[in-house]
């Protein structure tokens, strides 16, 4: 397969795959590597009711601390997030094409 592709023609999975494999070894066929650095924990404010709230359920939910519970329930929600994020993103590829 060449390494150029047609304007506007997409490659299925398999194509992609087979790209990739016949690339893998070719130092010229690939960017440089990007360096990606861990962000630092950050602290938010929350209000004190809000904050007496989740630390009544992290108890009822029996965690350790609010900060583990908490933590716990963003991580579910950013998830559920990302996953209807993909859904109405392959939705609109769908329609479109």
């Amino acid at each position: 397969m060449s390494r150029k592709v047609k304007a506007g023609r997409r490659l299925s999975e398999h194509e992609i795959d087979a790209v990739v494999t016949a690339q893998a070894s070719d130092d010229s066929a690939w960017e440089k590597a990007v360096r990606v650095r861990r962000a630092k924990p950050t602290s938010l404010s929350i209000p004190a009711s809000l904050a007496a709230r989740a630390a009544f359920l992290a108890r009822l939910h029996r965690r350790a601390s609010v900060e583990e519970w908490l933590t716990h329930i963003i991580q579910e929600r950013v998830e559920l997030e990302e996953a209807a994020f993909v859904g109405a993103k392959q939705d609109l590829a769908s329609k479109a094409g």
